[in-house]
């Protein structure tokens, strides 16, 4: 009869490639869409890195510049780590007609990953989850696990182990899934065998910096983030320059449209997981409807949400741009008209612009 401690001892002795196939198996038990072990070596990505913050490409996204060598080297964010588990969720709930852009000008368009609910908490409570399994198997170890949440170059480690390449829009393709899914990783003191890079197939296609509405992608694998809707609308809090303002069109949280584009997500796999799911109608929410939210109605219908990171006044910035970009509408006019005293300074210069441009088109 073996005994409890002789059952664990076995375990311990455990073939670490049979360790590593049972590992990737319970990943995608768990739901995540591709499992693969890295490197913790993140130093190959570090010069274009640097390249991309000397042009000041980051913006006002000054943590970006913080805290490089840990970037570089994981094992200096997280001392014995060997070997990082990277996942991916796919988040698509319906898959969109390929190489194809929609025009709804009425619709407010919410980037796809965000109409449910926060990835970042789902991701890492799926990769305890994980955790809890390996330690139940392997006995105690190290593992930490992240999900957009510190300083980890998690693309390059990703693709450095296989899970697809860098397309031109900077985002992380897989041949089989296209490029709608988010990422995760778990440091961990494990000894895996590591898996190796993929070869990249984006060859002369341009289709993602072509399509572009505000030209962010300044030249393939580099993106200005200055220029970029999913920062505009997300991250940047001031006022968006006039010139851009007609490119972001109806966007009011994040762009898709490079990955729209993009001929390998023709290919793009639908969620298992149901947190991706669209709440309170955001897949199908018209930019008046919006309009009317007050903050309470924003603060309830985003909790839990990554839309929720924007705030309220940058949120109601972003849909006064989508109103001015708006068919010709007296409705709309009167909307922006009568609610702009309750609005921040930042957002009445958006009003004020949207104005003048609905009456432009009348």
């Amino acid at each position: 009869m073996v005994t409890p401690v002789q059952a664990k001892i076995q375990l311990n002795q455990i073939d670490p490639v049979a360790l590593k196939a049972w590992i990737k198996a319970e990943a995608l038990a768990l739901g995540f869409s591709d499992c693969v072990i890295a490197k913790p070596d993140a130093q190959a990505e570090l010069p274009r890195f640097k390249e991309y913050l000397k042009r000041g490409y980051h913006g006002d996204m000054k943590f970006l510049e913080e805290n490089l060598e840990k970037r570089a080297d994981p094992t200096l964010l997280i001392p014995g780590t060997k070997s990082i588990i990277c996942v991916r969720m796919d988040y698509l709930v319906e898959t969109p007609k390929p190489r194809y852009v929609p025009l709804e000008p009425n619709a407010a368009i919410i980037a796809r990953y965000a109409r449910g609910r926060d990835y970042h908490k789902t991701m890492r409570g799926r990769l305890k989850t994980l955790s809890a399994k390996i330690r139940e198997k392997v006995g105690d170890f190290e593992a930490r696990p992240f999900a957009d949440s510190a300083p980890v170059f998690e693309k390059s480690l990703a693709e450095n182990a296989g899970m697809g390449w860098t397309g031109k829009h900077t985002l992380l393709i897989h041949k089989k899934s296209g490029s709608f899914f988010v990422l995760g990783e778990l440091f961990t003191s494990l000894e895996l065998p590591f898996d190796t890079p993929t070869t990249k197939h984006c060859g002369s296609c341009t289709a993602c910096i072509d399509i572009c509405p505000t030209q962010a992608i300044v030249e393939p694998y580099m993106l200005d983030a200055r220029k970029c809707i999913a920062y505009l609308t997300i991250e940047y809090k001031g006022i968006i320059a006039e010139e851009l303002r007609r490119g972001i069109g109806n966007r009011v949280f994040g762009c898709d449209d490079c990955q729209l584009i993009c001929p390998w997500n023709s290919f793009a796999k639908k969620t298992s997981i149901e947190d991706f799911h669209p709440r309170h109608g955001l897949d199908q929410v018209s930019l008046l409807d919006l309009w009317q939210w007050d903050e309470a109605t924003f603060l309830s219908c985003t909790e839990g949400s990554p839309i929720r990171r924007t705030g309220y006044q940058s949120f109601m910035r972003n849909i006064a741009i989508g109103l001015g970009n708006a068919d010709f509408s007296p409705a709309i006019i009167q909307a922006l008209e009568q609610t702009r005293e309750l609005h921040d300074e930042v957002v009445q210069v958006h009003i004020d612009w949207a104005i003048a441009e609905q009456y432009s088109k009348n």
